[in-house]
């Protein structure tokens, strides 16, 4: 039986964003655990990872994901992984076949396609990676779309997709990261409203991510409009976890393949 997964209208090539059901894995885990770097049975999470690339009609073996270090590295790829996967949160192909991963549970995922020039990409956005470096001018999401640029892809024709994520009034943060956002982009002031105490600010991380995104060109967007934390029992979520004391946590899978 398929998995179950949510999909955006305007990108009319597999691909889907899944939850945490319908999976082989238990306890904290349960049940579509589709990381690796969770402490879950290895085996209950490559035949999670098999289950999702099956749902999109791809092959196992082809599925790509990364070694995720909330950064704004951007790589391009024409196969899957021999051996340890790059460092890196944001990866693009031209190479049909190829089903390119992010996981998360709570951050961004974003999935990105250009059908004209043949280009598709994922990007994994926490709010560090949305930020970028101090000395970067851009961050994973705008990193993401000048490297499928580079394949051939236009901003006109790039269609993007935001999956379930962490979003406001649940995404609580200190003034140092509001600080952080307001150096670089102070137009970004709007992202923030109020927390429930003074200390706090409540951070529409969705939001900056659709205002990068349009401020490089790219307009066709759908949102889920999920929040992780707030649909728990059908989302992993790195928040709820820290909240019920639990010692690890599953990752959800959002994932695109070009076809052949």
């Amino acid at each position: 039986m398929s998995i179950p997964h949510l999909t955006a209208s305007s990108i009319n090539i597999p691909h889907g964003f899944f939850s945490r059901k319908g999976g082989t894995s238990t306890g904290i885990y349960a049940s579509l655990n589709a990381g690796p770097g969770s402490n879950d049975n290895p085996d209950h999470v490559a035949a999670n990872r098999a289950a999702c690339a099956n749902a999109l009609k791809a092959s196992p073996k082809r599925l790509v994901t990364l070694y995720q270090i909330h950064s704004s590295t951007v790589i391009e790829t024409n196969a899957s992984w021999n051996g340890e996967p790059p460092k890196a949160d944001g990866v693009v192909t031209t190479t049909p076949g190829l089903m390119l991963g992010i996981l998360t549970a709570d951050c961004m995922p974003f999935l990105f396609a250009d059908l004209k020039a043949g280009v598709i990409g994922a990007a994994h956005a926490g709010w560090r990676g949305a930020l970028g470096g101090e000395n970067e001018e851009g961050g994973v999401i705008e990193n993401t779309i000048t490297k499928m640029i580079s394949l051939g892809a236009s901003t006109q024709n790039i269609v993007a997709a935001l999956g379930p994520c962490l979003r406001q009034p649940n995404f609580e943060v200190g003034d140092d990261l509001v600080d952080a956002f307001l150096t670089k982009h102070p137009e970004a002031d709007r992202f923030f409203a109020p927390g429930v105490s003074k200390e706090k600010r409540q951070f529409d991380l969705a939001g900056f991510g659709h205002w990068r995104l349009a401020e490089i060109g790219v307009t066709k967007l759908h949102d889920t409009g999920i929040c992780t934390l707030g649909e728990k029992q059908h989302y992993f979520s790195y928040r709820a976890t820290k909240r019920a004391n639990e010692p690890d946590y599953g990752r959800n899978l959002s994932a695109i393949v070009l076809p052949e």
